[in-house]
């Protein structure tokens, strides 16, 4: 019968002959799971099944279970603990450069050289976000998912060279917001002063994701503790220090870093024998796609179809322990990268290709990077302005080298942890048209696989070097986000109180305890953001650490960067033009996120049967490419066998395009209407007076 060959020939593919008692609940519908039963068990009134000894994939679709990776060694825990404590010695140490003076906390007495302004500016660019992130997003995708991280990153850099760096230089500002405070007031002042804390938090959560990844990885503890211990390490030397903490660790951090993360992706790319997955050499009774295929495996013709050629099970598997198979995924290969995936929607078929998404992240973080209050603090820092120009260059240039390499590992990641590799893990309660599965089509990429990769797959002095590197990388954004907004929170919020509630001292912050105030204030912050990274920590399905980076710039590319750049740029910058740009790229934004359709796959609705979602398991046939009687193979046009999926829609990007497009428009647009004059004068502080907003629409459009 049907079921006993599909029995006999799961036995041969997996090699049991016997199930034992733990039930199987491989379904969430249980009359697919009955079905499943009567079939395992060759009992047409069974409707339960055991997978004791087994698992779902194996019991079910004949692909053996996922091998565990063994746990890394001792070394690496105590070589990254070593490698944190040494720069939390120099944090601590650099408190008797500052002396209590708040410009040598706050921008490092603007004393900076080229070297150090390159190494810091370019620390803050290379954190966890971009090269775990890069590394992660590559192996579960594809390599432009991320490297398009690392080529934002960088872009911004070059655009802070060529458009601001000498600008905020010269302004002599002590934070960001002093630079919108002096041309359009304290209003406008503690609106941004908001609006990039709010992205320094996600930005600050990201990096604790990443570094609390491999911590918790490798000293086996959770990665919510992990979060807690990254942050408090980070914090303790960030606030004792200040910039120059942050800025002569950073230097330690890049030349360890930089050089361990360069070394082991310049190693793999050259050494590893497969750069991306192979064709596949299948398993018994797999049938190969092509001629091509069929000889590079030594192929036989098949038992069904004479005509096609199946594994040459003689020659690869010749007994159930001495087996060279796979998982039939990657029919003609994988590629280390496809050059049409930045420009052709259908580039990763039979995948689906993230190319709006992938383009809307490169424009965030090059345009909404340039509002970053690390990157800017380091500007204001340096010696001169045509320092801070020459380093923001520079740097842009070593995110490219340090960074995009790293997306070409993620191809290599799959080699080893990848949907064909023996340690890949499915979802049996699914199906997919287009690779012509009806069950076991959904991957489960391992959140820990790069990590894994470099403690079991490269030279442990490599792999360790190269955990050091990411972790100091992340140790270096992490600190200067800490600074930047106990700086911004204390000296451009706190010290302005006063001027909105008549009840609070305008001198509640001076001088005198305005590094004390910043010191205090980091704590909240550093909690804040803890307690994000422990929500959106790398198991959670929207939770790699790249994702909080996109957010974190989002926010300010909505809201600050077109009034930053009025701020050089317009001849006469107007406050009611900067206060309506930030409201309305705010509301765009807002309203968007929650009209636009997202189903949080990131995946604008293509035509084509690889931009449909993955359904449940729609039926007990074999797949298209078993050598089995035509009559078992899976027909999905036949009634009761469809696989139903929907097809994605998810608008993000959108969004973030058409805020700063509206920004634009409405400052633009406010700037031409007072060309003559001011619309309506703001208050000697900058505060409105007694009309809002709709007095100001009125008179405009009188």
């Amino acid at each position: 019968t049907g079921a006993m060959s599909r029995t006999t020939l799961l036995s041969i593919i997996i090699g049991f002959t016997k199930l034992e008692s733990a039930l199987g609940q491989c379904f969430q519908d249980p009359d697919t799971n009955a079905e499943w039963a009567q079939i395992i068990n060759n009992d047409t009134t069974s409707t339960e099944f055991s997978i004791e000894g087994s698992c779902c994939q194996e019991t079910v679709c004949g692909l053996g279970c996922a091998e565990e990776t063994p746990p890394p060694a001792k070394g690496f825990g105590i070589a990254v603990m070593v490698a944190i404590a040494f720069f939390v010695v120099v944090g601590f140490a650099s408190v008797f450069v500052i002396k209590g003076k708040s410009e040598n906390f706050f921008v490092a007495g603007r004393s900076l050289p080229l070297w150090v302004i390159t190494a810091t500016l370019a620390s803050q660019s290379i954190d966890s976000n971009a090269l775990l992130g890069c590394s992660t997003l590559s192996y579960k995708y594809h390599f432009w998912d991320g490297a398009c991280l690392p080529v934002g990153l960088g872009c911004s850099l070059i655009l802070n060279s060529i458009f601001l760096a000498r600008h905020i230089n010269r302004d002599g500002a002590l934070t960001l917001p002093d630079v919108f405070a002096k041309r359009y007031g304290k209003l406008v002042e503690v609106m941004v002063s908001i609006c990039t804390i709010t992205s320094f938090l996600c930005l600050l959560a990201g990096n604790l994701v990443g570094m609390g990844a491999i911590l918790s990885y490798l000293l086996s503890i959770s990665p919510e503790g992990a979060i807690w211990m990254s942050a408090a390490l980070v914090f303790a030397y960030t606030v004792a220090g200040g910039l120059y903490s942050v800025a002569y660790t950073d230097v330690l951090q890049a030349a360890v870093g930089w050089l361990g993360c360069m070394t082991l992706a310049f190693y793999s790319i050259a050494n590893e024998e497969n750069k991306a997955p192979p064709p596949s050499i299948g398993f018994p009774s797999y049938m190969y796609p092509d001629d091509a295929t069929c000889e590079m495996y030594d192929g036989v013709p098949c038992e069904n179809d004479a005509t096609a050629c199946c594994y040459n099970t003689e020659k690869w598997c010749p007994s159930d322990d001495n087996c060279v198979v796979d998982n039939g995924a990657y029919p003609f290969g994988d590629q280390r990268i496809f050059h049409d995936q930045m420009t052709n929607a259908h580039s990763l078929t039979p995948f689906p290709n993230a190319v709006v998404f992938n383009w809307a992240t490169i424009f965030v973080l090059a345009f909404g990077n340039l509002a970053a209050l690390d990157f800017q603090a380091r500007c204001m820092a340096s010696k001169t302005a045509k320092i801070a120009t020459i380093g923001c260059a520079i740097a842009g240039c070593l995110t490219f080298v340090v960074g995009i390499p790293f997306a070409y590992l993620g191809s290599i990641t799959r080699v080893y942890y990848g949907p064909d590799s023996a340690r890949a893990s499915f979802e049996t309660d699914s199906c997919n048209i287009g690779l012509g599965l009806p069950t076991c089509a959904l991957w489960l990429p391992d959140q820990d696989a790069f990590i894994k990769y470099l403690t079991n797959e490269v030279p442990s002095f490599l792999g360790g070097w190269c955990l050091i590197g990411i972790v100091a990388a992340s140790m270096s954004t992490c600190d200067g986000a800490i600074l930047a907004m106990g700086t911004v929170f204390s000296h451009n919020i706190m010290r302005n109180l006063g001027s909105f509630f008549p009840c609070i001292r305008k001198d509640l912050v001076n001088e005198k305890n305005l590094l004390s105030m910043a010191r205090l204030i980091a704590v909240p912050f550093t909690v804040a953001s803890a307690l994000i990274a422990s929500f959106y920590r790398s198991s959670h399905s929207l939770g790699a650490t790249g994702y909080l980076l996109i957010v974190a710039f989002d926010i300010v590319l909505a809201s600050v960067v077109v009034p930053l750049f009025g701020c050089f740029y317009a001849k006469k910058p107007s406050p009611l033009a900067a206060f309506c740009a930030i409201i309305t790229g705010i509301l765009v934004r807002v309203i968007l996120e929650f009209t636009l359709p997202k189903d949080g796959y990131l995946l604008m609705p293509f035509d084509g049967t690889e931009f449909l979602d993955y359904g449940a398991a729609a039926s007990t046939a074999f797949p298209a490419f078993f050598d089995v009687p035509i009559d078992q193979r899976w027909d999905p046009s036949v009634e009761g066998e469809q696989c139903e999926q929907p097809r994605y829609n998810d608008w993000t990007g959108v969004d973030s395009l058409a805020a700063p497009i509206a920004a634009l428009i409405v400052f633009v647009f406010v700037q031409w209407l007072e060309r003559n004059g001011p619309l309506r004068s703001f208050a000697e502080d900058g505060i409105m007076g007694k009309r809002n907003i709709l007095s100001y629409l009125e008179i405009a459009y009188n």
